[in-house]
């Protein structure tokens, strides 16, 4: 039996969704996936620790909505088809709800830890998710890769992290950082995530070499 029912994981999430209209629609495919990705990440969390978030509405909210949220902001600014890299993934968020949210984009989860890294694995085959796993340190990765956008929520020195992710996001793509009303986010657009007070999302643009961004 699923830890919540489907009319709760709609209800929890759709302050989250709703802002974005028709651009971000719940599915019952949406609603299945994350129902079965929540029931792994409590089980798994019961061995293995991904989330110090122990609540399963917390975690809905916390870990799926801010993701949705980062999703429907993307939705707009990205080609369907986008590449995107979750730097840091940990037990994927933000990017496999991205990827359940638009399908089309072609998302890579990047973590290092064996044990998230196994979790994720786990995660995609169980939800027929064509996302792919980076199962190394993103500095690792081929020099020639770059992405229409990248995310990062929960990473160790944040601002130190934004500044080395830029050198992956091509000319004229977006990086997506979920983070405290601590960190300074100069030139970037920012988004009050909804039931939270302190937490935003912040969007940076890599502006083509030799044009003024906007």
């Amino acid at each position: 039996m699923a830890t919540l029912s489907s009319d709760e994981i709609r209800r929890l999430l759709e302050p989250f969704v709703a802002p974005f209209g028709s651009t971000l629609q719940f599915s019952d495919a949406w609603i299945t996936r994350i129902s079965a990705y929540l029931d792994l990440l409590l089980r798994w969390n019961s061995r293995v620790s991904l989330t110090a978030i122990r609540r399963p509405e917390e975690i809905v909210q916390r870990h799926f909505g801010e993701s949705l949220f980062t999703a429907g902001h993307l939705a707009t600014r990205l080609a369907p088809n986008a590449q995107l890299l979750d730097y840091g993934s940990g037990p994927g968020f933000p990017g496999l709800p991205i990827q359940i949210a638009l399908p089309n984009l072609r998302v890579t989860v990047a973590e290092s830890q064996a044990r998230k890294v196994a979790f994720l694995r786990e995660v995609i085959r169980t939800l027929g998710l064509p996302a792919e796993v980076w199962p190394h340190r993103v500095e690792e990765l081929p020099e020639e890769r770059r992405f229409d956008a990248l995310t990062l929520r929960a990473v160790e020195k944040m601002e130190t992290a934004i500044e080395a992710a830029s050198a992956r996001v091509r000319e004229g793509g977006w990086i997506a950082a979920l983070v405290g009303e601590a960190i300074n986010m100069p030139d970037a657009e920012t988004f009050v995530i909804p039931a939270s007070e302190r937490r935003r999302l912040a969007l940076w643009r890599i502006v083509p070499r030799g044009t003024i961004s906007a």
